[in-house]
């Protein structure tokens, strides 16, 4: 497999996730929102959030 980088001009972007959703049925759409709001929930409630790193420095 090999990776495929494609570049754009800002506002010239192709609209392939737009596209992808409308493939999608009213029923697997909400079912998809309804898998992504309870994978946020959990991540709440889980305590397991995505932070920024911790950077300390020792200065003398």
């Amino acid at each position: 497999m090999n990776k495929v980088v494609e570049k754009y001009k800002l506002g010239e972007e192709p609209e392939t996730d737009l596209a992808y959703w409308l493939t999608l049925t009213p029923n697997q759409r909400l079912a998809a929102l309804e898998q992504m709001r309870q994978q946020y929930i959990n991540m709440f409630l889980n305590g397991n959030r995505p932070r920024f790193q911790g950077v300390y420095r020792v200065i003398k």
